[in-house]
């Protein structure tokens, strides 16, 4: 089937591909994630389905920008199922948020990737992208 916006029916895969990124634990609250993405109009996520199966996921946030002329897209995350890597899914869907973001008047698109991904590092350095250092997080739990 290729790219579609995700529904609550795709929880379990959702949940399995977090499982593959080291998100274990997910099944409990999925559901409620899924349901805050998809009704908030400045995120997306979308699925990747093959055979009737979610292959890979994307969560997108599009982001205003005040201080310039165009907005940042933001990649929140991404995963393709390990069977199905190497297949140009990834690519295919990082191609399609490009477009949505050009659409949404975004003139970049960023993603925190942790240093632990070095394959993750090795598909985006692919598809274009550079690497910004200084990311700083406040942890408020």
């Amino acid at each position: 089937m290729g790219i579609r916006n995700a529904t609550i029916a795709d929880a379990a895969g959702i949940s399995s591909l977090l499982d593959q990124l080291d998100y274990p634990g997910t099944a409990s609250f999925i559901e409620q994630k899924i349901e805050t993405i998809i009704s908030n109009p400045l995120a997306m996520l979308l699925v990747y389905e093959y055979e009737e199966k979610v292959a890979a996921f994307i969560v997108v946030d599009f982001l205003p920008q005040l201080g310039l002329k165009g907005d940042i897209a933001r990649i929140g995350y991404f995963a393709v199922d390990h069977s199905f890597r190497s297949k140009g899914i990834g690519a295919e869907m990082e191609a399609y948020v490009e477009q949505l973001s050009r659409e949404k008047n975004c003139d970049r698109i960023e993603v925190h990737c942790h240093e632990r991904r070095k394959d993750a590092h090795r598909f985006y350095f692919r598809q274009g992208y550079q690497e910004s250092p200084k990311y700083l997080m406040k942890m408020l739990n």
